[in-house]
């Protein structure tokens, strides 16, 4: 059976192992997190791959994506955090999904669905999504009194870090241990504490409390800038390939691509791979970026356009049909995804997460 010409291929026993090593490093409860469909990686294959390597509970963003998991088949704890303004959580409700509320509002519609549990998010820093330490002891009073009414049980509190630096991680854990004394206050004593993902997880004891959140850790990638996969004792877990679909032979001075970024400096050939913008790859790009074709790496010649870009591949020998590795796991000697972040001037997350649909989905080490 002949491969797909656009793949994205996912390591399940990478994803398994992976939470294995996280779950040994961090020695309390693990929460993967698979928002995004689990950072473009596929929702329910590495849900069921994590649960599988120790992870007792799932995570993910809002009620659609938790839905999904329960469609599946796959009954573990879920907890969906973020929700529209006008949020019904009936349906949470008959799906037996965890809420996480940030406001008073939320916790009112989360009682009257009659939702299991709740997790309280409380902000301690980051100035985004939880309730504003002004508002904590209003929505902690009134948890109490719906928890004591029955309405539905205060299971976790829980905060986001800023991975700003280590004494701001540090003063974000000292803010949510306040707000933990506040909420004993009225009475809540909730067994879920986390604060910490990956990188706050993975560096300081201190903030991992009763639960953390395997989010890239999960798939295999690091969240520092001066270790790799390797050095963490991970595997990434996705490989991003395609097939050649054209190659031609140029003279020098030949421009390619739009704008012509890129001119032939000598007579050359290259190779053109089918995967552009529309699937994900940056449409700008520095130095850096390359492909791995039959075990030799070959850069970026020209913009990357919707559906395809090129690669000067000199004079070795490349055919139609040859396979272009963007990225996946460097021991193996491919191209790692942190290179082609670079070029990109962002992070590994967000190349293997913005990745789209036309590339297959394949799954090996089930």
């Amino acid at each position: 059976m002949n491969r797909p010409f656009r793949e994205v291929r996912v390591d399940l026993s990478a994803v398994r192992d992976n939470i294995r090593t996280f779950a040994d490093r961090v020695g309390v409860e693990v929460l993967a997190v698979v928002k995004a469909n689990a950072y473009g990686h596929g929702a329910v294959p590495v849900a069921r791959a994590a649960l599988a390597g120790g992870a007792t509970r799932l995570g993910v963003v809002d009620l659609t994506e938790a839905r999904q998991l329960r469609e599946a088949g796959i009954e573990a704890p879920i907890l969906a955090w973020l929700h529209a303004p006008d949020e019904d959580f009936t349906g949470a409700a008959a799906d037996s999904i965890t809420v996480g509320v940030s406001t008073l509002a939320q916790l009112d519609a989360a009682a009257k669905a009659g939702v299991p549990a709740v997790h309280i998010a409380v902000d301690t820093g980051l100035s985004r999504n939880g309730v504003a330490e002004s508002q904590w002891r209003d929505v902690f009073a009134r948890a109490a009194g719906y928890e004591r009414e029955g309405a539905f049980t205060v299971e976790g509190i829980f905060s986001h870090l800023s991975g700003t630096s280590a004494p701001d991680d540090v003063r974000q854990g000292e803010r949510f241990r306040t707000a933990i004394a506040v909420a004993a206050e009225y009475g809540l004593q909730p067994p879920l504490l986390h604060l910490a993902a990956t990188g706050g997880a993975w560096m300081f004891p201190e903030l991992r409390f009763t639960m953390v959140r395997a989010g890239i850790v999960t798939y295999g990638l690091s969240p520092f800038d001066a270790k790799t996969s390797a050095d963490l004792g991970l595997r990434p877990a996705m490989r991003l390939s395609a097939r050649i679909v054209n190659v031609k032979h140029l003279p020098a001075g030949e421009g390619i691509s739009y704008g012509y970024l890129y001119r032939t400096t000598q007579e050359t050939t290259v190779a053109l791979v089918p995967l552009g913008y529309a699937d994900g790859i940056p449409r700008v790009l520095g130095p850096g970026a390359v492909v791995s074709i039959n075990g030799t790496e070959f850069p970026i010649a020209g913009r990357v356009a919707m559906d395809q870009f090129v690669v000067d591949v000199g004079a070795h020998p490349v055919s139609v049909g040859d396979e272009a590795v963007l990225w996946g796991d460097p021991e193996k000697g491919e191209p790692a995804v942190e290179r082609w972040a670079k070029a990109a001037g962002t992070i590994n997350y967000e190349l293997v997460t913005r990745l789209g649909n036309r590339p297959v989905r394949t799954y090996v080490g089930d």
